[in-house]
């Protein structure tokens, strides 16, 4: 039993009943496709990959792997401390007309708060600071479109994947002074 219990807010419980009232299998296979790239598994391979060939390919870039590979690490660590903190029931545990419209169940029945998929696309769009003006627009968008794949499953509440985003933001903007300096510059930052 966690110490402390969410309730979803009168928003979060009308969007969680318009998707259920008009989603269908189709929609939310996809969602459920798309979701694993956001996955924490697939983001922490992809991290330590690109970790592993900056220390051997590309020496420049070790910094910043340094710095996505331990914001990944955060990330993925983060989201279970808090969930045992926090109780929320899923919304996809309180539709019956949801799952008749093909709304699967998700992870375990009181882990809604906060989002673990949108704690890490949080921490990516923060971290697309560091890319060039379209990349940057580029990433930021799909960390959205992944974060709100959560929603639409109803594997979380609305309100799990702002707090989820706006706490992944925050990891990645404690953590870069850290790895990367507070002195260096930016690439991309400012040229919108």
């Amino acid at each position: 039993m966690a110490l402390f219990t969410v309730e979803p807010t009168r928003v979060d419980n009308a969007i969680a009943d318009q998707i259920a009232s008009h989603t269908n299998s189709e929609v939310e296979h996809v969602a459920q496709a798309l979701t694993w790239g956001a996955d924490e598994h697939i983001l922490l391979g992809l991290a330590a990959a690109g970790w592993v060939y900056a220390q051997l390919r590309a020496p420049r870039q070790r910094p910043t792997a340094n710095h996505i590979l331990l914001v990944s690490l955060v990330t993925a660590a983060l989201p279970h401390v808090l969930k045992s903190v926090f109780d929320q029931t899923r919304p996809d545990r309180l539709t019956a007309l949801g799952h008749c419209r093909g709304v699967p169940l998700s992870g375990r029945r009181r882990d809604a708060f906060p989002s673990g998929h949108a704690v890490h696309m949080g921490a990516l769009a923060s971290a697309a600071d560091l890319l060039p003006s379209g990349p940057r627009r580029m990433v930021r968008a799909l960390a959205v479109g992944l974060s709100l794949t959560r929603v639409v499953l109803l594997a979380h509440w609305v309100s799990d994947v702002l707090a989820g985003f706006t706490l992944g933001i925050a990891v990645e903007r404690v953590l870069r002074p850290l790895t990367l300096g507070r002195s260096r510059s930016v690439p991309g930052h400012g040229d919108d």
